[in-house]
């Protein structure tokens, strides 16, 4: 039984805040977003921080890599102007920042750990690690496995590392298609769910999982008929960008 809330805000907030930002998670949370979906990857320092692309460009302007900048570097720089001047200046975040920010506000995560070249195993150990920490570990922790986080990844080497470092925060197996290879794969990462790219999924697809004891859950869906065709093939929830189409009671 999937423990989880059904539709969750892509990256924070989709397309109406800077994504991967405190700003993004602050817009989920007052539009009635309850679980958010956002990514983390290390900085030099090895401290998780939240950011998608490897590289800068895209969120930050400028060029280098994420891997060659120290925590406190990147928490200095504006990953928001590039969405407008009204997040000018809004920073990096560590995933700490933002999973406190979560826990006090009681929205769940979907944690997709996203390595940066090389960097899969130490990612994946380390981001495990931090989320046992704020919310399997502390005595004051919630014990609700709808509170603690659910890790995915397109790495199985970092889900392995995860699974040796935490084996009790849960973990999912993410892909774009489902491969041949996909039940020994979540045999070895021990996972919760199977996260598959919404373009390519299929009911048979769907049931193939569900009978094998997978939750289902898929990204990025903005087309609200999509999204109802998917819960009535059985999938037990997805990420969305159009927060004004999709709400969270979809």
């Amino acid at each position: 039984m999937w423990p989880y809330p059904k539709i969750l805000a892509h990256r924070g907030a989709g397309i109406f805040a800077p994504e991967n930002t405190l700003a993004a998670m602050r817009h989920a949370f007052t539009h009635g977003y309850r679980g958010v979906e956002f990514d983390v990857m290390l900085s030099r320092d090895a401290v998780p921080v939240l950011m998608h692309d490897p590289a800068f460009g895209r969120t930050i302007a400028g060029a280098g890599n994420v891997a060659d900048h120290s925590a406190t570097e990147l928490e200095g720089m504006d990953a928001g102007s590039w969405m407008g001047p009204t997040f000018a200046d809004e920073p990096v975040p560590t995933f700490e920042a933002v999973a406190q920010f979560c826990r006090a506000h009681a929205i769940w995560m979907n944690v997709e750990i996203k390595p940066a070249p090389g960097f899969d195993s130490l990612t994946g150990a380390v981001v495990a690690e931090a989320a046992r920490r704020l919310f399997v570990s502390p005595e004051d922790a919630v014990a609700d496995g709808a509170v603690v986080p659910l890790l995915s990844s397109f790495s199985v080497a970092a889900l392995l590392a995860a699974r040796s470092a935490a084996p009790d925060v849960p973990r999912a197996y993410l892909v774009d298609k489902l491969p041949e290879d996909w039940q020994s794969n979540c045999e070895a990462v021990a996972a919760f769910s199977v996260h598959l790219n919404q373009k390519h999924l299929t009911r048979d697809t769907v049931d193939c999982l569900r009978h094998a004891g997978y939750g289902v859950f898929c990204y990025t869906v903005n087309d609200p008929e999509r999204g109802r065709r998917l819960l009535d093939w059985g999938v037990d929830g997805f990420c969305t960008d159009r927060l004004d189409l999709i709400g969270p009671d979809f």
